[in-house]
């Protein structure tokens, strides 16, 4: 049993491993195959099947991935994307000149934006 635990161990190093974005991927993977179960649509299943295996392929894919700052760059866009569906009390722009991400405070009507990073401003009503 050593001896393979010290194998897993040498074959995972250097490989990027699982992460918030791997892991919603795999348990939504989990969740359609569950809910191919209940359909007896046999295209509709198959269909499901095929998004399944996908979807567990992508995850995979990631975990073994050599690639750490690409999957690292990956789960980094997600959370901020998380964070931004969560957050109710503020919206989100983009400068138009730098694309820097902006966040001002929700119900101020229009306002003129200043962004930070290359002192653009814009209108946009929050």
């Amino acid at each position: 049993m050593n001896k393979l635990g010290q194998w897993f161990r040498n074959f995972m190093t250097g490989r990027y491993g699982s992460d918030k974005l791997g892991n919603t991927i795999l348990w939504t993977a989990v969740a359609i195959m569950l809910i191919s179960l209940f359909i007896p649509v046999a295209a509709v299943k198959l269909l499901l099947v095929l998004v399944y295996y996908t979807l567990m392929g992508i995850a995979l894919f990631r975990i073994l991935s050599r690639n750490t700052y690409k999957r690292y760059r990956e789960n980094c866009k997600y959370l901020q994307l998380v964070d931004r569906i969560k957050d109710r009390e503020h919206k989100y722009f983009d400068c138009p000149k730098c694309r820097q991400p902006i966040r001002v405070p929700r119900g101020k009507g229009k306002i003129a934006i200043t962004c930070p990073k290359c002192r653009e401003k814009f209108i946009r009503k929050s």
